[in-house]
């Protein structure tokens, strides 16, 4: 829980990239999150700025645009207007979805660079660069994936390896690929401006680690810790693409801002389109709480990049909390927007119409916060029939069914029970028991949203619902009205002031349940900022009101919703597989051998001491290769696949007994086991650990 009281509060959601559609992979990350957050303050009265939009620039949206022969403009057109509907339909309350290809935000952005860049702060290097020459593009290092010099995982990416989380640069991976066309990149010359984090890094200590390691989520701290004790480097913030930011610089003539430079940025000028000239107290006011919701992946950018630009610009407040949440699987595999393995949100809109709630609370009760999780369709199915349908629907129903039977739909008397009879008795004390236990979940419900534990928050929200279905189990009013209808009053008095404070507690989780309860109630929404703030039960219904019809608040999901759903994912699949067998078929088999063919072939490690290029020859490279009984020079045609660098001290597999073959003047000796895919890329075959130049391959 925040120890300082706010004026305002500026809560950001991650700007969702504009290539694609929202699935619940991102909902579960930051959206749903925040959206709970947001009404939860705003319920308390508080002063709040929740802000989002599209992030539409970088090297994929050219790349997306491209494929899709449109413009890059049509291309973010198309998918920000995808999202903010889907996000407007699921009912996620954004005060503002904007977004980054807006005047106001290259005009923000633009400011906020020349305000740095007046400091003198920015490094400006000539360097060279990864650049594809199938694609004429350079290469920011996300699209450059290779061997992870440190663990040596086969995928890491130019600026991280996600395996075992070592900050990288595209030049330290091994075999560099770029991920765009699947060619090897060249370096090229180019200038860049760099933002020097390093020289950041003790403030970053100073207010990061020793200022937040107690307010923080342990995932976020330990992830931030990691990055500022491998020491931080500087950061390149401009690229050379066309869509994109112009860099405020006469000398950066067909310069852009780098989208992740940018990006932030957007939480910014979204508030002052929002808020026009008060813009300023959510950015610039120390009793303004800054608050990002995002998902892991973001981490960095946003607790170590970001804060540290906002250091450097001088004027602006620093984020207070940075509840990042881990991911959410899908059917146990990864959600992966590429292989369409995914829920799309504006897809289940459609297929479960009026059931947003169903949704927001599976995703809120399997949420991510500390570790991944994930979400199955069985699991979906189980929730909502055996916790919304079976508990909170059944207990607000039987209330409002037995009020209207007894009581035709009237608030029945509120008179104390008196204990005459032991029935009574053991009533006041079931009554009791139902109101200690009630406080408790709401305070605890409020507890856990300040300390941004919604999975917590939700569960005792339900256990309002939970404990009045016990009370009138216990009770039984419907056995009660033979003899004693003083008691049967109370009992429903009591139970419509639970589903009253219900209907409040499922604001911010459950918003549709929380209408319709509050509409069978016949109150409005006027209660609620008494309830959130009092921390514990109160009394929104009077004697004699009169109530509306009961109506079921959900309903159950069939089996056959869910075999459809299933089915569609493994539709996908099939259809993934067989258009990746079609266009990765192999080699059929070579014709049958005997084994005393097969003996006849020595195949040993070798070690590769020297290296060049053969002169007149793209393909040739002359390997000087120690094969444990002697050095032997063998050529090999994989000019094109690797660099006399990256063969120098490598171990390689070879046939030794291979007769000596004449190439371009030179006696090969030899010949490198590769392995070839469908494109023709070629791979060192080798042992799983290193052995003796010598071993034979047996």
């Amino acid at each position: 829980m925040a120890e300082k009281k706010f004026k305002r509060y500026t809560i950001t959601a991650a700007l969702p990239y504009a290539n694609g559609p929202i699935h619940i992979g991102h909902v579960a990350g930051a959206y749903l999150p925040s959206d709970i957050y947001a009404r939860y303050l705003r319920l308390k009265g508080e002063d709040v700025a929740y802000v989002c939009g599209s992030d539409e620039h970088g090297v994929a949206i050219t790349l997306g645009a491209k494929k899709e022969g449109v413009t890059p403009r049509q291309f973010v057109d198309k998918y920000h207007a995808l999202m903010k509907k889907a996000f407007a339909d699921f009912g996620i309350s954004f005060d503002i979805y904007s977004r980054t290809s807006n005047e106001i935000h290259y005009q923000t952005a633009q400011d906020f660079f020349r305000k740095i860049d007046a400091q003198n702060i920015f490094l400006e290097e000539t360097s060279e660069q990864y650049f594809d020459e199938k694609e004429n593009i350079f290469l920011a290092d996300r699209y450059i994936s290779g061997t992870c010099p440190n663990c040596g995982h086969p995928n890491a990416y130019g600026d991280q390896c996600e395996k075992c989380g070592t900050s990288l640069s595209p030049r330290q991976l091994i075999n560099p690929t770029s991920t765009v066309s699947g060619a090897t990149p060249v370096l090229k010359p180019t200038k860049h401006w760099y933002f020097p984090l390093n020289k950041f890094e003790d403030w970053l200590k100073e207010w990061l680690i020793e200022g937040h390691a107690k307010d923080w989520k342990s995932n976020v701290y330990g992830q931030c810790k990691s990055w500022i004790d491998q020491g931080l480097q500087p950061r390149s913030i401009t690229r050379d693409l066309e869509w994109g930011i112009p860099v405020p610089r006469e000398d950066a003539k067909g310069k852009v801002l780098y989208v992740w430079f940018d990006a932030p940025i957007g939480y910014i000028s979204a508030t002052k389109e929002l808020k026009g000239k008060d813009w300023e107290k959510y950015w610039k006011d120390p009793e303004t709480r800054l608050v990002h919701f995002i998902g892991k992946d973001n981490i960095v950018f946003h607790c170590i990049i970001f804060p540290a630009m906002l250091k450097a610009e001088g004027s602006f407040i620093l984020p207070d909390n940075v509840p990042a949440n881990e991911f959410l699987n899908l059917e146990g595999d990864k959600l992966s927007t590429s292989r369409n393995h995914a829920v799309w949100l504006h897809e289940y809109l459609v297929d479960f119409p009026n059931r947003r709630d169903e949704l927001r609370y599976t995703i809120t009760s399997i949420s991510p916060e500390t570790k991944d999780a994930d979400f199955t369709w069985k699991d979906y199915q189980q929730k909502v029939n055996s916790e919304l349908v079976a508990i909170l629907g059944n207990f607000v129903n039987r209330v409002m069914v037995l009020t209207w039977k007894y009581f035709d739909g009237k608030v029945p008397s509120a008179e104390e029970i008196k204990p005459t009879s032991e029935k009574r008795e053991r009533i006041l004390s079931l009554y009791n028991d139902a109101h200690t236990n009630l406080n408790a979940s709401i305070k605890e419900m409020n507890r856990a949203l300040d300390e941004f534990r919604f999975r917590d928050a939700q569960f005792h929200m339900m256990n309002l619902a939970r404990v009045g279905n016990k009370f009138l189990a216990d009770t039984e009013p419907w056995k009660l009205a033979k003899e004693d209808m003083e008691a049967v009053a109370g009992i429903l008095n009591y139970a419509l002031m639970v589903v009253g404070n219900i209907a409040f507690a499922c604001q911010p989780f459950l918003p549709d349940a929380s209408l319709s309860i509050l509409k069978q109630l016949n109150i409005d929404s006027n209660d609620s900022k008494k309830f959130w703030n009092n921390g514990e039960l109160i009394e929104p219904l009077k004697e004699g009101h009169q109530l509306n019809q009961p109506e079921l608040l959900f309903r159950n999901v069939e089996d056959e919703d869910i075999a459809k759903q299933v089915e569609k994912l493994q539709s996908v699949k099939k259809k993934k597989m067989e258009t990746a067998q079609e266009t990765n078929s192999v080699k059929p088999i070579k014709e049958t051998i005997v084994f005393d063919d097969f003996a006849k072939i020595d195949i040993r490690i070798g070690k590769v001491v020297a290296a060049e290029k053969m002169e007149k020859s793209d393909k040739l490279l002359k390997l000087t290769v120690q094969s444990g009984v002697d050095t032997r020079t063998i050529l090999s045609g994989i000019a094109k696949h690797y660099t006399p660098e990256q063969m120098l001290g490598k171990q390689v597999t070879f046939v030794a007994n291979l007769a000596p073959r004449k190439m371009m003047g030179l006696e090969s000796q030899g010949m490198i086991l590769m392995a070839e895919d469908a494109q023709g890329k070629l791979r060192l075959v080798l042992p799983d650990d290193e052995v003796n130049p010598g071993a034979t391959v047996a």
